[in-house]
């Protein structure tokens, strides 16, 4: 008896010891048993239900928020306004500001991280997505496009007008040897008719601060596909610097040639709503002579013209002209509206277009 006893009283000591000395070394923690279980989600907040809302929507059964979000991270803030009208759940995820953040910090980049820091805090209140919308910003996912038509009168050799021929008859009455002769000779007479002429500015904007240029008679739907940093020459697309202060902007560029002519643009940034920044209104068109000298190890054009008078040329070949036609304001079309806008009419269909 005494061994027996001596044997098994030990072991069921040296057990109950390690069972005390693993409960502090490992404290028990039931939420962890939650890992990897998708727990249901319970009604809305305020409705009188008390059952489980079960949600219908199979992409929510399928994806996990997690992935849902990386989604979201990867889409354009104009995709990401269309993805808060589908669901309530959605609406809620896209106003994530992490996702507003990277699209202000890349929009507004020249402006650094600092000063956009800076603004968020004290002006719009810690909210980037409060900062997307009100402050006033170059939409980069589409063109600018100025639709300018004028009437054009000219001399038949013009390839613009068109001449029309009337045959009008003019009728003679002559006296021979007592009688009465009616003759009528074909007289032609030219009418030169008026043809109503269009013709578009493009303009496309870059973060870095650059901006593409383009003045043609072609419409959206085509020019849209040469508007790029690797246009051909024979485009005609010209590259530009621009800077953005307020709701201003002032843009330059140089047209290469024999004599070197810089173009000089102040135009104002606006909406026909809130955020939507779809408008520009071409306030100043200067063109001046510049010393091709003056280009050379010039990256920012305009580093170059600060300073100027806006009657200031550096050629005396080339005066400077301030410009007052073709000052129709600029619409925005998005890339995926190139096709379908309604400055694709021609002027049979559309005479005049009001930007609003």
């Amino acid at each position: 008896m005494a061994s027996d006893v001596s044997i098994g009283v030990p072991s069921e000591l040296h057990l109950l010891s390690h069972k005390r000395s693993m409960q502090y070394i490992i404290p028990d923690r039931p939420w962890l048993k939650l890992y990897g279980i998708r727990v249901q989600a319970i009604a809305p907040f305020g409705s009188v239900s008390s059952q489980p809302f079960y949600d219908p929507a199979l992409i929510h059964r399928i994806l996990p928020d997690e992935l849902l979000f990386e989604v979201f991270m990867r889409m354009n803030p104009y995709t990401l306004g269309r993805a808060s009208c589908v669901c309530r759940k959605w609406k809620y995820m896209v106003r994530n500001p992490s996702l507003w953040r990277a699209t202000c910090l890349k929009t507004w980049q020249n402006s650094g991280t600092e000063m956009n820091y800076n603004l968020v805090r004290t002006i719009f209140d810690g909210s980037w997505r409060k900062m997307w919308v009100y402050r006033p910003r170059l939409r980069m996912d589409g063109l600018y496009v100025s639709r300018n038509t004028y009437i054009h009168t000219g001399i038949p050799e013009f390839k613009f007008t068109k001449t029309v021929h009337v045959v009008c008859y003019h009728p003679y009455f002559f006296v021979f040897q007592g009688r009465i002769l009616h003759i009528q000779f074909l007289n032609f007479i030219r009418v030169i008719v008026p043809v109503q002429v269009c013709y578009y500015r493009y303009i496309r904007f870059y973060p870095s601060g650059k901006f593409l240029y383009k003045i043609s008679s072609q419409r959206v739907k085509e020019v849209v596909k040469c508007m790029h940093l690797r246009a051909a020459k024979a485009n005609c697309v010209f590259k530009g610097d621009y800077l953005l202060t307020d709701d201003e902007i002032e843009a330059a560029l140089v047209y290469p040639g024999m004599r070197y002519t810089l173009l000089r643009m102040r135009l104002r940034l606006r909406g026909t709503v809130v955020g939507a920044n779809n408008r520009m209104d071409l306030l100043k068109i200067l063109t001046t002579g510049v010393d091709k000298n003056e280009l050379k190890n010039r990256d920012n054009i305009l580093s170059l013209v600060e300073g100027w008078e806006e009657d200031e040329s550096h050629d005396p070949d080339v005066p400077a002209v301030s410009h007052n036609r073709g000052m129709t304001p600029f619409v925005f079309v998005p890339f995926e509206e190139a096709e379908t806008s309604v400055l694709n009419l021609p002027v049979d269909k559309m005479d005049y277009f009001v930007p609003g």
